[in-house]
């Protein structure tokens, strides 16, 4: 487990991470065979979206990124999975 920060469309980290889970085992297993049910290759929208951020439109990138929404779930219910304080 660990937390990664989101990027901007300069890459540069913004003020919020991501967690992100690495599994091992039977969870790989299962991940591969029985969870995933669909791949979608979008490496073309990445190389549209990259065009736009040289071109300097980042309005036309944004509007090619999926909508992200956070997952419903009561807070106290992460609190085992932040990051200790500094």
């Amino acid at each position: 487990m660990q937390w990664d920060p989101e990027r901007d469309l300069h890459l540069r980290p913004l003020g919020h991470r991501s967690l992100q889970l690495g599994l091992a085992g039977e969870s790989t297993r299962r991940y591969a065979d029985e969870w995933a049910f669909s791949l979608t290759d979008v490496t073309e929208l990445a190389h549209e979206v990259h065009a736009l951020v040289r071109a300097d439109d980042l309005e036309g990138a944004t509007r090619l990124l999926p909508q992200e929404r956070p997952y419903p779930i009561e807070e106290r219910a992460l609190d085992h999975l932040r990051p200790a304080p500094a």
